[in-house]
């Protein structure tokens, strides 16, 4: 990291070549040489649990090792809200902690960027086979090295692009761009800012690059729909000033904690059956054996479905363990079977989806919309057969688990935000959960704002021909009086 802190120097090293895995063992190796000892951990751990709101300034200073520590500590606490997100945007960025603050219930109109050191590492992503954004792209990058001093990180398939390599004026930037290739390179602890030109895909994939701490994303509205993407590229230079200079809107986007377990999953075949007195205990799973196949870090939405499969999906839905809806899909109504717990509906699939995707998917399956600033998750079926399965919304603190049902027909087919779609077979689950590591988006004007803006302007919400005014003569029951 020393190359980067003298970039502001004459005799600047030349960026291109330099590996993020190497920039992340130097790293690694000048923390281990000059970190604190286990003991000073320790004590410091200890003097953060008895921090008091007066002392928030010195809290900027703790270190992201102390940081974590706390984190694993409230990681899992089951509470309504979910999982106290993590409040460390990458290695410099952090929400500007605010001491009027009730239980570490911090007011949304009060979340607000700060930086703990500059930011110099900037990541741009740009929307791929878009002939159109490579001015947009071109122009923002000469303005982030030349006049920013920063050290610019671009996926190497996008610096690769013939429109750029044939372009000679820009080839004294292209040299000085670090690249990176996704599955190969991890950027995770190197990265102080995401910029993202294009639509809302583009922000999709900043939130896969990063599994863990995501640093604060700044997109601009370059594609088809613009959601999750506030700002205007034409005063690109304005907005990038403001956020350097610190105290920019954030919004906190939720994530899904998604795991695949394969192997044996067993659970008791007898559905809950109510007593003559109208009581009985409630279903709950039984044993569970297997391995963790894949896990992954959602922004939108996970959606199962039947595939390619001519019968409909038929999969257990449990809810911290309890089986609250056997979605049955055999391709025929048949009997209904509906107990005070356990319930049987037929779907041809179901959308499990956080408050920022109830603007994707799952809006167009008829679930509502829900800013993303609120602590839920989304449960909405797909052309459900019967009617009273309707979307519903439960805590973030919950924990929803999918299997396929023992008397299922065929396999289901699972997708996390339209990507690494996979197939779920019998004894299979997926687990899903609130993350800690939400998405700090950052806001054009405020949280509120920007939602309802984001509403009105990509589904032309509430908008209507207004109804003309009626004359005096034309008013029928003034006449008659």
């Amino acid at each position: 990291m020393e190359g980067v802190e003298e970039r502001g120097g004459a005799n600047r090293p030349p960026r291109r070549g330099k590996s993020p895995r190497r920039r992340r063992e130097g790293k690694k190796s000048h923390r281990q040489s000059n970190g604190p000892s286990a003991q000073e951990r320790a004590g410091s751990d200890q003097r953060d649990e008895e921090l008091e709101a007066s002392e928030w300034p010195a809290a900027l200073e703790e270190t992201s090792e102390s940081s974590s520590k706390r984190l694993d500590r409230c990681r899992r606490a089951h509470f309504l809200h979910g999982p106290y997100p993590t409040t460390h945007f990458g290695p410099k960025a952090c929400v500007l902690p605010n001491p009027t603050s009730v239980m570490h219930i911090q007011d949304p109109a009060s979340q607000r960027l700060t930086w703990s050191k500059p930011p110099l590492n900037v990541l741009v992503i740009r929307k791929v086979r878009d002939e159109g954004l490579l001015e947009p792209f071109k122009e923002l990058c000469r303005f982030l090295v030349e006049e920013k001093r920063l050290m610019v990180f671009v996926e190497k398939k996008v610096v690769d692009d013939v429109a750029l390599t044939a372009d000679e004026t820009f080839s004294s930037i292209r040299k000085q761009l670090c690249t990176f290739r996704e599955g190969f390179d991890d950027i995770s602890d190197c990265i102080d800012l995401i910029i993202c030109l294009g639509g809302d895909g583009t922000l999709l994939y900043a939130s896969s690059l990063f599994q863990g701490s995501v640093p604060p994303v700044m997109a601009f509205h370059l594609g088809s729909l613009g959601f999750l993407t506030p700002f205007k590229f034409e005063s690109y230079k304005t907005e990038v000033d403001k956020v350097f200079e610190g105290n920019a809107a954030i919004v906190l986007r939720s994530r899904l904690k998604v795991k695949v377990v394969k192997g044996l999953f067993q659970r008791s075949e007898q559905l809950f059956k109510p007593e003559e007195n109208g009581t009985g205990p409630p279903n709950h799973i039984g044993t569970e054996a297997g391995k963790i196949t894949l896990q992954l870090q959602v922004l939108n939405e996970v959606v199962v479905d039947r595939g390619p499969s001519s019968y409909l999906s038929n999969v257990d839905l449990y809810l911290d363990g309890r089986l609250i809806t056997s979605v049955q899909g055999d391709g025929e109504c048949g009997d209904v079977y509906r107990p005070k717990v356990g319930s049987r509906y037929t779907v041809k699939s179901v959308i499990v989806s956080t408050p920022t995707g109830s603007t994707a998917y799952a809006a167009a399956a008829g679930a509502s919309m829900i800013h993303p600033n609120v602590p839920a998750i989304m449960v909405t079926p797909i052309c459900p057969h019967s009617l009273s399965f309707r979307p519903i919304v439960v805590p973030a603190g919950v924990e929803l688990m999918i299997t396929l049902s023992p008397d299922a027909r065929n396999t289901a087919w699972v997708s996390f935000d339209g990507r690494k779609r996979q197939e779920i077979q019998h004894g299979d689950s997926i687990k899903i959960t609130t993350s800690c590591y939400p998405v700090p988006s950052l806001c054009c004007h405020d949280l509120v704002y920007d939602w309802f803006d984001s509403l009105a302007q990509c589904l032309h919400w509430n908008v209507r021909k207004k109804q003309t005014r009626l004359t005096d003569g034309s008013d029928s029951s003034d006449t008659e009086n």
